[in-house]
């Protein structure tokens, strides 16, 4: 349901308007904008809700450009109070991620920088380097990103030779570990011959390690080395001697010049042009540069110290608690600064501060992460100069009024008309917004297993995709994040006619540019043109409509992947009596796949909510039929 047919944004409403604002009362908690489509423009929380929504509406000439146009659209506004400021800002920072408001300050994801995983959802967790942050298991810990790749890699790869790890992904051998385990660089966990707990434990001290706890780490060591000395065991002394002074040489040149260096800091500051803002956090603990992170964010989104305030939120989110430092030097005033510090005063369990230091070596530090921030900046800017001269090339190639800066892609993908799905995704500014993604599962019928119809697939999204602006012409177009400046289909004629078709249906068709490149020679089409425009295959613009229907593929052919495996691992559970479907979807969340619940005694069955003993027995029953 859409706000558009009853209302009109709140300026021209003016007695609505206030009547809402009365309504909102003064105490902490989170506020939504929402525009006539009922879509969330904007999250925000504050000490005092009513003041800080109020400010808003006084004054538009003192706001900037960005946040003006953003009122101009809201025709509601719903608000979250809650019992502290605390709450209220960890609230924020939770709906944010979930809903990815346009107007907020989003960080990019562009796998830009890596991030070192350790998965603690199994029982013996893997550690690897990834550019994918997938939080599918909340047990999993992400360390990062990191700036410097080179320096991630040569710490974990000394990691890997100071403590006995798993160091391949698949066994070498099926009853047999390794020669990693006969010479100490593997405790046999391909042949459990290490209890997953103990593994656990020396995982742990790795974890230390990305922590930036490598001096506690040194010493809880160290003690227990002088216990084994005591007891005589003294190839257990030997070896714990070997771990020490291996971390001892991890970052020993790394050496930060502070008067007090046995307060740990971190250090954050950004340096921005009129599109990017490259953000650099360096985290020192007793004096030693121990990580240095970057982020990449919207610089119209917001000013300096609300930035710098959003990446410090979304980054202590993920962290433990024993990660937050004591104190925060920032570049800039944050907007909230006192929330921030007080909701990570809670977390860690002792005072944080947060600091804007004006001087002297405090003030030094934060210039020289700054400088470092700058030279990301200039990496960043050439990569964007490249994008450019794609979407500037691309503007030429269709004779586009201006270059495309929010690019949509649309694929299919099926077996045989079974499991059919469509996919949609965006490039803003030639780089992949993925926030924006979306999953279509085709509804047509028609399309069956045995019978497929691209081009009613095709249609049927692009109709699915537009139908709200059919609905309501006075939904804009011009500034609307949400509406395209090019819309690609993957296909040739077939595809494109039959998308015009409903574009034309829809009254979009004068509105709306659209093309489709075709697989084979990659030619671009245009509505109504028998010919491919002629292009060269290599020119950057083409380049760029490669990229995108290539993740378009990548995107549809993943999710089609999903739901025939979900529709596969389902089938025969839907021959045991008495499972239904929902008690089917908590058997696979438990075990995983239906391998597991095969191999699962009744016992472990009934551990699962919902599953009694009888209907336990019936499933036990159903996978081993002889006893």
């Amino acid at each position: 349901m859409t706000l558009s047919s009853q209302v009109l944004p709140l300026l021209k409403e003016p007695e609505r308007l206030e009547t809402r604002l009365k309504e909102i009362p003064s105490e902490p908690g989170v506020y939504y904008m929402r525009d006539v489509s009922d879509r969330i423009l904007y999250i925000g929380k504050s000490k005092k809700l009513r003041s800080r929504v109020r400010s808003y509406f006084r004054d538009l000439q003192s706001l900037s450009p960005r946040i003006a146009l953003m009122v101009r659209q809201v025709a509601e506004i719903e608000f979250i109070v809650t019992d502290t400021e605390a709450e209220a800002l960890a609230l924020e920072a939770n709906l944010i991620k979930q809903h990815q408001p346009h107007f907020n300050v989003l960080l990019k994801d562009d796998k830009k920088y890596p991030y070192l995983c350790i998965t603690w959802s199994e029982d013996y967790p893997r550690i690897f380097i990834t550019r994918k942050r997938r939080l599918g298991n909340e047990r999993d810990r992400f360390y990062g990103p990191y700036v410097d790749t080179h320096l991630l890699r040569s710490t974990l790869h000394i990691v890997k030779r100071i403590f006995p790890l798993r160091q391949r992904p698949q066994p070498l051998f099926k009853d047999r570990p390794c020669l990693n385990f006969d010479i100490g660089r593997c405790p046999g966990v391909c042949q459990q011959m290490i209890s997953g707990e103990d593994y656990r434990k020396i995982v742990q001290k790795v974890a230390m390690v990305f922590q930036g706890r490598t001096g506690e780490l040194v010493d809880t060591l160290m003690v227990q080395m002088d216990q084994a000395a005591e007891a005589l065991n003294f190839e257990q002394a030997a070896r714990l001697r070997d771990q020490i002074n291996g971390l001892k040489s991890l970052g020993a040149e790394q050496k930060v010049a502070l008067p007090d260096d046995t307060i740990s800091r971190d250090a954050i500051a950004l340096a921005a042009d009129e599109q990017h803002a490259c953000i650099q956090l360096f985290q020192i603990r007793a004096g030693r540069l121990v990580g240095r992170l970057g982020f990449v964010a919207d610089a119209q989104s917001g000013e300096p110290g609300a930035i710098l305030e959003r990446v410090l939120e979304e980054h202590y989110q993920t962290v433990d608690a024993v990660e937050i430092p004591a104190e925060i030097l920032v570049q800039h005033e944050l907007p909230e600064s006192d929330m921030l510090a007080e909701f990570l005063s809670d977390r860690k369990g002792r005072k944080v501060t947060i600091v804007a230091p004006q001087r002297q070596t405090k003030a030094e530090l934060v210039e020289m992460v700054e400088r470092n921030a700058e030279y990301e900046l200039a990496r960043t800017q050439r990569f964007a100069d490249r994008n450019a001269q794609a979407m500037l090339d691309l503007a030429e190639v269709l004779d586009l009024p201006d270059m495309p800066r929010r690019i949509e892609g649309y694929d299919i993908s099926h077996i045989q008309g079974s499991d059919a799905v469509a996919s949609q995704v965006v490039f803003v500014d030639g780089i992949p917004a993925k926030q924006h993604y979306r999953h279509y599962k085709i509804k047509n019928p028609t399309v069956t297993t045995g019978h497929s119809d691209d081009f009613a697939s095709m249609a049927e999204v692009i109709r699915r995709r537009f139908r709200k602006y059919a609905a309501d012409p006075q939904l804009p177009r011009v500034g609307n994040p949400d509406w395209p400046d090019l819309v690609m289909i993957d296909g040739g004629k077939g595809q494109l006619s039959a998308v015009v078709s409903v574009l034309r249906e829809l009254n979009l068709l004068e509105e709306l540019r659209v093309v489709s490149l075709a697989k084979k020679r990659e030619e671009i089409f245009l509505p109504g043109e028998s010919l491919p425009l002629t292009t060269e295959a290599e020119q950057p613009g083409v380049q760029l409509l490669r990229r995108l229907r290539d993740e378009a593929h990548r995107f549809a052919v993943s999710f089609h992947r999903q739901q025939r495996s979900d529709r596969m691992r389902r089938s025969c559970l839907e021959d045991i009596p008495g499972l239904g479907h929902h008690r089917q979807k908590e058997l696979l969340a438990a075990f995983r796949s239906v391998d597991y619940i095969r191999e699962a005694t009744p016992e472990q069955l009934t551990n699962v909510s919902g599953i009694g003993p009888q209907i336990a027995q019936k499933i036990y029953d159903y996978f081993h039929p002889q006893s």
